[in-house]
């Protein structure tokens, strides 16, 4: 993988274009599109999780409005599907007052890029980082792996206790997530995905019980790092940095040249610049209040 340069870095308008094209193409494997002048929602067919509207790809569209905003809700509720919309602050700089007229509530996340130089615990030389503390097993999961249904229930229990904190979700926890889900067709839909190339998973276990968990979506050069989540109760072991960087060498390997991800908050911004990544935006989700 030839990672993103320093001049790529350097030349961030050109980067964050890219980084536009590969979220205005990735809902397109799973959604259709409807178009809203200036705003695009993305419904999925079928099941998994919902999509949100984006600013519509290509010049000439003008900015949002808090009317355009208000049109999409509305059609948001008609198909029953949550009112997000999700975009990069610095290239859709007029869409967050149309949003907050609306009535939506915006969370920042940094969003952050893989530097050239940055040097994975798997590949690193004696100053490089380290691997995975000792009993922990890292690997990329195949659509058969049994390990898939932990894999996918992980993040959703650490995304129930945020932060960085050690919390209580365990393995019992993990166990009735999984029973939980047996039969709503997830762990089908993403062994597909992976058939096809559409996402890696990658998962760290001790004594064969999926600790920590997470994916990466490719699209053509550019791929995202998403769902990185570790259990509560295995918090503050370097778990979710090994993750990333398994996924980030299953990248190198397909031969993806941007990396990127958005962090959860400054503090977990904090840990990815460990292994390498740089915050070159804000990316911004909108929503109603809780």
């Amino acid at each position: 993988m030839r990672g993103v340069t320093s001049a790529d870095l350097d030349d961030r308008p050109g980067l964050l274009d890219r980084i536009e094209g590969y979220y205005d193409a990735v809902p397109r494997s799973g959604a259709r599109a409807e178009d809203f002048g200036p705003l695009t929602l993305f419904v999925r067919e079928g099941q998994g999780w919902p999509f949100y509207a984006r600013p519509t790809r290509g010049p000439g569209h003008g900015a949002p409005s808090a009317a355009d905003v208000d049109r999409v809700r509305a059609r948001q509720r008609e198909l029953g599907i949550p009112e997000s919309f999700e975009w990069v602050a610095e290239t859709a700089p007029a869409l967050r007052a149309a949003v907050e007229e609306s009535g939506l509530v915006v969370h920042e996340h940094p969003l952050m890029v893989l530097a050239p130089d940055a040097q994975l615990p798997d590949a690193a030389g004696p100053s490089g980082p380290p691997g995975p503390p000792g009993g922990i097993s890292v690997r990329i999961l195949g659509p058969e792996d049994p390990a898939l249904a932990h894999a996918l229930a992980v993040p959703h229990l650490a995304f129930a206790e945020p932060g960085t904190g050690i919390g209580t979700a365990g393995a019992e926890d993990l166990a009735r997530a999984v029973r939980a889900g047996a039969d709503d067709g997830s762990v089908d839909r993403m062994a597909a995905r992976i058939r096809a190339g559409l996402t890696a998973v990658a998962v760290a276990e001790e004594n064969a019980t999926a600790l920590c968990a997470g994916q990466h979506q490719p699209v053509g050069p550019v791929s995202e790092i998403v769902g990185v989540g570790t259990l509560p109760s295995a918090r503050r072991r370097g778990l979710g940095r090994v993750v990333t960087a398994a996924l980030l060498a299953d990248a190198r390997a397909r031969g993806i040249s941007t990396v990127f991800l958005s962090a959860g908050d400054e503090d977990v911004a904090r840990l990815y610049a460990g292994l390498g990544f740089r915050r070159v935006a804000t990316a911004l989700i909108a929503e109603p209040a809780a």
